[in-house]
């Protein structure tokens, strides 16, 4: 199982990015795929996740309204589309899949298989 992140970039405040994460050697018929960020200094944070059994969508708190995640089953890949950038958002970007459903919020969930990250960067 591989996945690959790709889609950041830098863009200035208000702007907006579309991240993408591809799956190889997975379905994303099965499990759940997440986002996840780590910002300078910070400790990685749970974005948003999709659930692949009923579609189910969350988000933090911190992005809710201004992103989106979704997912082409054909083109196996899962989407983070981010609107209304702000500096805070800058960090790297990981997506993350995994076969395990657990009760609750998937942004708690356990992630076993991680892409790579790839860099947002908004400057104000």
């Amino acid at each position: 199982v591989q996945l690959q992140a790709s889609g950041g970039g830098s863009v200035h405040a208000g702007g907006f990015l579309t991240l993408s994460c591809t799956t190889t050697g997975f379905s994303l018929d099965y499990g759940v795929t997440g986002w996840f960020r780590q910002a300078p200094g910070k400790q990685r944070e749970a974005v948003s996740c999709i659930r692949s059994n009923d579609g189910v969508r969350d988000y933090a708190d911190s992005v809710k309204g201004r992103f989106a995640i979704s997912r082409d089953i054909e083109k196996n890949t899962v989407y983070l589309e981010m609107n209304s950038l702000k500096p805070e958002d800058t960090a790297v970007y990981y997506c993350a899949t995994d076969l395990t459903f657990y009760s609750g919020s998937c942004l708690f969930w356990e992630y076993h298989t991680w892409g790579q990250g790839t860099l947002v960067t908004i400057s104000s």
